[in-house]
Formats: structure tokens, C-alpha cells, sequence
């Protein structure tokens, strides 16, 4: 592991998983036990709480928490980045709390509450299909001597033998887990559905990186803004496999933008921010590295416009397993529980004919929703288009002027019925976006991932485009950053960078090859450009070859028939101490002129802020994986320690992940090179 340290003790060892016959454990815990800011606190009246963890005892976040009673749902949370949850005002009686989590056996606790608050319940998630449930009784009836049984739901007690905190005691040994080639053989995320094995036909557009340009020649630089983040959810759902992504998975600007950097907000009326930043480049020293951060004015939740959604489901047989159709299904219910009298739901399905399995219905029948999110069941071949005429037909009768009108694809993108190729795909959402409904696209599977549609299906359509890989990051994209993914507040955004030629003889934008547009796309309000939603950031990186520095993979040989002057004869601001000058434009979501933001950038030193250090880290991991030829001295070590280094503030837990990635990248990079020659790319 080339001398990296381990993963922390106590983090969630994601990994390819099998389901396994193994024991579930549900103890007591102490009052006193820290769950993070979830369940920390002083507790009034009755209140449950708890704390979620696999059998390592590392805390599983994203669990999916249900408190019931007779049959009903009560409540609704997740766990939180300690793995913590917490329920208030539970009534008195015999509840059940269940926990469920794709790659995990259901598990549901019994438990009486009386007048005053139960023992906070330590839940240990074992390995296994989500279509299994264990059923386990907590409380104060305990069958002295028993150990906990695997039942097909029935309530199994524990025995008592003096457990912790005078809760349950512990059951038997599990056994251990199988070798690894047969766990992966029969994983949720594996290439099985029944006892058939489906072929490996995940696709990606290909990428050819950016390369160094001349500012003498080519002194503009054009692009889209990316908020994508598709691209790092699907890493991590590789590396979680023990697998490393292929090349093309991986799409640099979208890893370094699943994270948000501390960009101030805009001030005045424009809807976007610029921030600037330079310093030494960490995986070429003697190149600078500048950052042009945007970010989008957010809005809290209370002043979210009504919201017109329309979800567009896939319910073709290629969505039956767990972590697909069901995964969505779960998110969707997570979603209905923030949803308001004044919002409206609709649901499309679409498999071999589509149909509209929910009319128009407000927010608060959140019954009526849920049970037909309930219903849905997948099978039948996959005629995407239709339902895509569908739901922007349902969702333009029900346009919400002033509101946030929306259609939500939740696909693995294998349109194979209809039409089905991406230029007429391409076209059918292209004549939508005019209505002012914009698009955004939730991937799940991963054997038959058709990323390429997915992506291209949400740049067409004003949309973004999220790889759900759990749970967990359901909630992220659908209601912890609701306002970033369904409300847009500035719509084709571009970026113009013009640059320096007395201080910068070189150039080269990390990532952005899909996003590249030409320099007279700048001021043609007619060529279509990325959205930017509620407090969206959008980070793009420059290594820049300063002027001295000879250039990278050895420039151009010099002419024959004319000399070339360097740079060429034009006026040169040979006062201006800039090195680089910043342009974005963008247009109101509702509007057709664009408007300019101009920020002139100078070298402010070689030191780097935790934007600018996390967000250089995260682009040499991308550019490690891709094996990049402009990764220059780039280390899994120095990438692991200026992640570490830069983490900065970190609420949700999602930058102390990206470490372990690192580390787990870097192991399985180091085996590959040790077991088998690296292929030829």
C-alpha cells in the first residue's frame, strides 16, 4: 500500500459485499454515548434514539430509519455521518424501528415504550439481500439464555446475560465471511439478477484530456460550467467493489465538484459569485495551479418556489435488483416526507409502454404518494422515449409559473426500445428545454450503466446528472441539497478565461473535455451552456506554465519558410501585473440575454487555502486514476496528505471519505501492479 496508513478505525469499510447468513445484533447502549449532533443532546419526554454500525463496528451513515406502530410509519430520518439517529414525541406501546440499507439484511427492533425514554438501541447491520428482514425483540422481556435466531420476520428474543448497560447480550460468533472471489460472485452490485449472469455493458463517453496550450496561439479558454457528480459516485462505487474505475468513468471536474468549496456568496443582484486563487502546482512545483471558483445564490428552504415534479421512473426488468428500482422507490418516499401542501408530485413509469402511475397530487396527501411509490414493480423492455414525451407533456399541463418545474429521471439509461440512439435522444429533450422545464438525471446499476446517455440526456436538457450509489447519496442529491438540484437560479453558464502572455506561456484546464466550447461561443446567446442550482459552487482548475518554463511534452518544432516571433507581433499590456483575466456569463432561468461578470486575477503568493488544497488533491486522485500523462509527480501519499492536510470544514463527513478512498484507491493500485502488468491504454 506503498506505506499508507490504514483507513481510520471506526469508518465504514465499504467493500464488495455478499449477502451472508449472519446474526444481527441489537443491544443496549448508554445514555451517555455520543451519536454526533443527532443524538447528543439532552432528551425530553420520550425520545428514541440510536446508533447504526457494521460488523466491524465502523458507523454506517445514510441508513434508512422507519419508526412504526401497527403497521403504520410514524416517522422518517436517516442516519447522520456518526451513524447516529433520533426520534422524537414516540408514543407510548409496543413500536418498531427499521433500518434499511442496500447491502444490508432489513433488520427491524421491537421494543415497548413506556413513560419514560427507552435504552438508545446499538444496531449492528449485517451483510446480506435488503429483500431478507431479521425481526428482533428489544426490551424489557427478554428470554434469559436464548440466542438471537434468523427468522423470516418473525420476533426472535435475546438472551440476557448480562449484556451492556443491563440491555441484550450479544449472540454467538458469526461465521466468517466466504473468500472474496465467491463474495463478489453473488454481491447486490454484482453482475447477477436471479441465476443469470448479464454481460458487462456499462458505457462511457470517451475522454481525451486537455492538453497544454500556447497563450501566444490560443490566449482564450471557453467552457461550460460542470455541476455534475455523477462521475464521483460511480468511483466510489468501483473502488467500494475493489475494483478501480475505468479511464473514461472518470471525469475529473465532476470528482472536484461533489465537493463544495467556501466560496462567499454573491452580492448585489447578480445570482453568481467569482473567487480566484494561485499557487505552486502540487504535482508540478514549477507550474502555478489557479482556481476559478463560482458560486450560486442559495435559498433556504422556507423560500423554495412551489415545486411542479414530475418523476420518470424506469420500471423495465433491468431495474429489479435492490439497488436500483428499489433504491429509488426508498429515496423517493425519503423525498415526500419534505414535501409541502403547496408542491405537487406526479410519477411517470415507463417500461415496455409508459403510463401515469400518479396524477398531479399535493404534497401533503403524502399517503397517497407513498402508496403508489408502493406499487411500483419492475419488468418488461426499456422504451425511454415515450415516457420522456409523458412526463414533460404532464408537467408542462401543470406548469407552475414563478415555481420550480422539473422532470426527475431515475434510470440505468439502457433505452432499448423506441428510440433509442443518443442523436434522436439528443433531439427530443433539446425541443423540451424550451418550455422551461428543466431535466435531472439519477443513475443506478452498474453492469449495463449507460453513463453516456445519462450524461449527455442531462447536458441537453438544463439538467444535472447524479450516480445514486446508496442511499446515503439519495438523500444528499434529493433532500440535503434539494435546493442545488431541482431549483435553478442562472442557466447557461459559460466561463472565459483570457490569459497573460507576459507571465503565463502555457496553459491546460483539468477536466472540462466534455464541456469545451469554442471562443465565439462566449457571446452567442444561442449556444446552450450548464445551469447552476440554488447554492451550487462550480470549481475549475488552470495549471499554468509560467513564461521561462519550457513546455510540457516539448512544445512545437521551430518553422522552415517564417520565423516565428514569440509571442506574436501584437500589443502587449506590458503594465498589467494580471494573469489572467475571468468572464462568466449567464442568463435568469426565465430569461434569453445573458449577462457579463468580468474579475481581473493576480498571483497572490504560493500559498494554498483548503479550497484551493482540497481541490487540488481531488484533481490528482482523478488524474492517478486515469493514469493521466499529465500527472506529473502526482503520489497516492501526497494526494492522501494534501487531502488531509486541506480538509478543512467538514460537516457531512464526505472529505474524511474522499481519504479513505485514497487509501483504498492507492491499495488497489498497488496491487494491480504487483499481480499483473498494467494493460495497454
Amino acid at each position: 500500500m506503498n506505506g499508507l496508513p490504514p483507513a481510520p478505525k471506526g469508518s465504514f469499510p465499504m467493500r464488495v459485499l455478499a449477502p451472508l447468513l449472519l446474526l444481527l445484533t441489537v443491544f443496549a447502549v448508554p445514555d451517555n454515548l455520543d451519536f454526533g449532533s443527532t443524538a447528543a443532546s439532552a432528551i425530553q419526554g420520550r425520545t428514541l434514539s440510536g446508533l447504526v454500525v457494521d460488523p466491524a463496528g465502523g458507523v454506517i451513515p445514510g441508513v434508512a430509519v422507519e419508526l412504526r406502530q401497527a403497521n403504520k410509519i410514524l416517522q422518517r430520518t436517516v442516519s447522520d455521518a456518526s451513524g447516529g439517529w433520533k426520534f422524537e414525541n414516540v408514543p407510548a406501546g409496543n413500536v418498531q424501528v427499521r433500518l434499511k440499507l442496500a447491502g444490508f439484511v432489513t433488520t427491524e427492533a421491537h421494543l415497548t415504550v413506556g413513560t419514560t425514554d427507552p435504552p438508545a438501541l446499538r444496531v449492528v447491520l449485517q451483510v446480506g439481500a435488503t429483500s431478507e428482514t431479521v425481526s428482533i425483540v428489544a426490551g424489557s422481556e427478554i428470554v434469559a439464555g436464548k440466542e438471537a435466531a434468523r427468522t423470516g420476520g418473525a420476533s426472535v428474543p435475546f438472551g440476557n446475560a448480562g449484556g451492556v448497560g443491563g440491555g441484550v447480550s450479544a449472540p454467538t460468533a458469526a461465521p466468517a465471511p466466504p473468500p472474496m472471489e465467491q463474495r463478489r460472485s453473488s454481491d447486490l452490485s454484482s453482475r447477477h439478477i436471479g441465476m443469470m449472469v448479464q454481460p458487462d455493458t456499462a458505457s462511457y463517453s470517451a475522454i481525451e484530456e486537455n492538453k497544454f496550450r500556447g497563450v501566444s496561439e490560443f490566449p482564450l479558454s471557453t467552457f461550460s460550467v460542470d455541476v455534475d457528480t455523477a462521475s464521483y459516485a460511480n468511483v466510489r462505487r468501483f473502488l467500494n467493489g475493489s475494483q478501480l474505475p475505468p479511464a473514461d468513468a472518470v471525469r475529473v471536474e465532476e470528482l472536484i465538484n461533489y465537493f463544495k468549496y467556501d466560496y462567499p456568496a454573491p452580492k448585489g443582484d447578480a445570482p453568481v459569485s467569482i473567487t480566484t486563487e494561485v499557487a505552486a502546482c502540487p504535482w508540478n512545483p514549477k507550474h502555478k495551479l489557479a482556481l476559478v471558483g463560482l458560486r450560486a445564490r442559495p435559498v433556504e428552504q422556507r423560500n423554495t418556489p412551489p415545486r411542479n415534479l414530475t418523476f420518470l421512473l424506469d420500471v423495465s426488468g433491468s431495474m429489479m435488483p435492490a439497488n436500483r428500482l428499489p433504491l429509488v422507490k426508498t429515496a423517493m418516499q425519503m423525498l415526500v416526507d419534505t414535501l409541502r401542501p403547496e408542491d405537487r408530485v406526479a410519477i411517470v413509469v415507463y417500461a415496455g409502454s409508459s403510463g401515469m402511475a400518479l396524477k398531479p397530487t399535493a404534497g401533503d396527501k403524502k399517503a397517497t404518494i407513498n402508496a403508489a411509490i408502493e406499487e411500483l414493480r419492475a419488468g418488461g423492455s426499456t422504451n425511454g422515449a415515450a415516457g420522456i414525451q409523458l412526463a414533460y407533456d404532464l408537467a408542462s399541463e401543470n406548469f407552475v409559473k414563478d415555481g420550480v418545474n422539473r422532470v426527475i429521471l431515475a434510470t440505468d439509461g439502457d433505452f432499448n426500445v423506441g428510440i433509442t440512439s443518443q442523436n434522436e435522444l439528443t433531439r427530443l429533450i433539446e425541443s423540451k428545454r424550451q418550455s422551461g422545464i428543466f431535466l435531472s438525471v439519477l443513475g443506478v446499476g452498474e453492469s449495463n450503466l449507460k453513463d453516456s446517455t445519462m450524461e449527455m440526456l442531462a447536458d441537453k436538457g438544463n439538467g444535472n446528472y447524479s450516480y445514486l450509489d446508496s442511499l446515503q447519496e439519495a438523500r444528499r442529491v434529493l433532500i440535503a441539497e434539494a435546493g442545488a438540484t431541482f431549483m435553478t437560479v442562472a442557466k447557461d453558464v459559460k466561463l472565459q478565461i483570457e490569459f497573460n502572455p507576459r507571465f503565463a506561456s502555457a496553459y491546460r484546464l483539468v477536466g472540462y473535455e466534455n464541456r469545451m466550447l469554442r471562443k465565439e461561443d462566449f457571446n452567442n446567446d444561442r449556444k446552450d451552456a450548464g445551469e447552476m442550482g440554488a447554492g451550487h459552487t462550480v470549481t475549475a482548475l488552470y495549471e499554468i506554465v509560467p513564461v521561462g518554463e519550457p513546455m510540457p511534452n516539448g512544445g512545437v518544432d521551430p518553422l522552415k519558410y517564417q520565423t516565428m516571433v514569440e509571442p506574436p507581433a501584437r500589443t502587449i499590456a506590458t503594465n498589467s501585473t494580471e494573469l489572467m483575466h475571468v468572464k462568466v456569463r449567464y442568463k435568469a432561468p426565465d430569461g434569453d440575454a445573458s449577462k457579463l461578470l468580468e474579475f481581473p486575477v493576480r498571483e497572490n503568493g504560493n500559498r494554498m487555502t483548503a479550497n484551493l488544497g482540497f481541490a487540488a488533491s481531488v484533481a490528482q486522485f482523478g488524474l492517478l486514476l486515469r493514469n493521466s500523462d499529465f500527472r506529473g509527480d502526482a503520489t497516492w501519499d501526497k494526494t492522501l496528505s494534501l487531502a488531509r492536510e486541506h480538509r478543512g470544514n467538514d460537516p457531512d463527513g464526505y472529505r474524511a471519505e474522499f481519504a479513505r478512498l485514497v487509501d483504498l484507491a492507492a491499495a488497489l493500485a498497488h496491487r494491480r501492479s504487483t499481480s499483473a502488468p498494467e494493460p495497454p491504454r
